[in-house]
């Protein structure tokens, strides 16, 4: 009887959440269809200017900086996190363990507040001064984004590697093999599907972030040249113009949200389809 009930509250629970999530996409595809119609995909995906007061708004160069930024995060966060992920697992002492597991976890729990304001008190006047710009860049959102998504890389990576069957690593030294080769050779590839799930979900943490990119990205709607150029992603530009758009203007920003949450869709079902292939 017990269990029954446990089992239909679980139910219930499930349920709930679903119609929530359910609710939040249709509200999101109502709002924004008048400016799906207004003026159409090609327009929205292809125009270059976003001018409310002129009725433009063209989204490419946004979605060129959302993305740029995402996956430089992902240049610099990586070798990073994979490095720190092999160190803990197969090369460190227990204490060191012990030492690393609260500072990834603080590192997770750190308001994204407080990372855009370490890149704009003390990132932006290294990039200006030593770099070169203004400081407001790709470049410091980019590393701002990086050390958000360390934590989840880091993690992921660590029960990836921490999963391999110890049988293999036995297998390997039998066969006269050394640490390092059995790391590279043996372990990297028996985890890569956990490691590459780490990456996506650190991919889908970079994009969808809005507060510490909308710190120090400079929020000029541009598609940079550079990175040490300022840019716009898509959700420092709803962040920015929520508070006061109206009528067409309001219905482009969900236009923004669809977009983000395509890009997040199509990352799940990425590291769905990983999962699958290798049956993890």
């Amino acid at each position: 009887m017990n269990e029954k009930i446990i089992e239909k509250g679980l139910l219930s629970i499930t349920l709930c959440l679903f119609v929530i999530i359910s609710l939040i996409i249709i509200f999101l595809v109502h709002e924004s269809i008048p400016a799906f119609t207004h003026f159409g995909l090609i327009r929205i995906f292809t125009d270059m200017r976003w001018i409310p007061d002129l009725n433009l708004f063209g989204m490419l160069p946004m979605i060129v900086s959302s993305l740029l930024v995402s996956f430089l995060a992902l240049v610099f966060a990586v070798p990073l996190s994979l490095t720190t992920a092999i160190y803990i697992e197969e090369l460190s002492s227990i204490s060191i363990k012990n030492l690393f597991k609260p500072i990834i976890q603080t590192l997770a729990g750190i308001p994204s507040v407080v990372y855009g304001f370490f890149g704009l008190t003390v990132l932006i006047p290294l990039i200006r001064d030593f770099v070169g710009g203004d400081g407001f860049s790709v470049l410091a959102a980019s590393i701002v984004l990086a050390i958000m998504i360390l934590p989840t890389i880091i993690t992921l990576s660590q029960d990836a590697i921490r999963n391999v069957p110890f049988e293999y690593k036995q297998a390997s030294f039998a066969l006269g093999s050394t640490h390092f080769q059995t790391i590279s050779k043996i372990i990297l590839p028996t985890a890569l599907p956990g490691i590459l799930t780490g990456i996506i979900l650190g991919l889908g943490r970079a994009v969808g972030e809005t507060l510490a990119v909308l710190m120090v990205i400079g929020n000029v709607n541009q598609i940079p040249s550079s990175i040490l150029d300022s840019a716009r992603t898509l959700t420092s530009n709803i962040a920015l113009e929520m508070g006061y758009a109206m009528d067409i203007h309001y219905n482009m920003l969900f236009v923004n949200g669809v977009i983000l949450f395509v890009i997040i869709v199509v990352l799940m079902a990425l590291t769905m389809c990983i999962q699958h292939k290798w049956g993890c």
